[in-house]
């Protein structure tokens, strides 16, 4: 007896024939009764797939319309719940990538203890400086660097180099979820103020030691398991991080 697909597995498909142009921007998607027949599941099981696709900005869903594809990629950010509180995190969309280093590495005592990993986990290191007033569409001049970013991935997503060099604008994330299914459900990050490393300072062009934020993020699939994870310093006076608080009921 063949099993039933998850909406996990639904959404994933779909997602990638909206990226691949089966679905077209602009285009109605099939009826729910016509994905049931087509997926052999239940409704409801569709209707979970189209509400992920939905939350990630793909589609738009209206009574009596259909679903409309709004979007080929997923939208960038991530929505924090605490208790009655919506937290939503504003990344820096802006500013630009430059990948500095790709390398694989054996994870040394102190980086193990800061990605919460066993020492001599294996990873690909994606290194890269994030500049001010680069972002799409921007015409302001290249500005000062205000991050260093380390990526920690597993070293087995066969391409993904290639792919993070050819596209220094694209989250890492983004990648693992357009070329290896690996939809990201959740972020966590910890916030630290911390004196910069020396060997960050100097890309960053400031004194060592000098103050500065870190941030590490942990990214996580529909299992629970950590696909990725990032390290990201500041210096104090160039980077502020805002997040917007609102109660829900009002």
């Amino acid at each position: 007896m063949t099993a039933k697909p998850r909406f996990s597995d639904i959404a994933r498909h779909l997602r990638e024939a909206i990226r691949t142009g089966h679905f077209a921007v602009g285009s109605v998607l099939p009826t729910e009764l016509e994905l049931c027949v087509h997926y052999q599941t239940s409704r409801h099981t569709v209707r979970a797939a189209l509400q992920e696709l939905q939350q990630q900005g793909l589609v738009s869903r209206r009574k009596n319309a259909g679903t409309r594809v709004e979007s080929a990629t997923p939208s960038v950010g991530f929505h924090q719940s605490l208790a009655s509180i919506d937290d939503l995190v504003q990344f820096g969309a802006t500013h630009s990538r430059v990948v500095q280093q790709i390398d694989r590495i054996a994870t040394p005592a102190a980086l193990a203890r800061l990605l919460n990993c066993a020492e001599g986990t294996p990873w690909l290191r994606i290194a890269s400086l994030r500049l001010d007033g680069q972002g799409p569409g921007s015409k302001k001049p290249q500005g000062e660097p205000i991050g260093w970013t380390e990526v920690y991935v597993a070293p087995d997503y066969d391409g993904l180099e290639v792919r993070v060099r050819e596209s220094p604008g694209t989250l890492v994330s983004t990648l693992l979820e357009t070329h290896y299914g690996q939809h990201i459900k959740e972020m966590t990050q910890d916030l630290c103020a911390v004196p910069l490393p020396e060997s960050v300072a100097r890309r960053l062009g400031v004194e060592p030691q000098a103050p500065g934020l870190r941030i590490v993020r942990h990214y996580l699939n529909q299992q629970g398991e950590t696909v990725e994870i990032s390290v990201t310093h500041h210096p104090a006076e160039r980077f502020t991080l805002r997040t917007r608080l609102t109660r829900t009921g009002f």
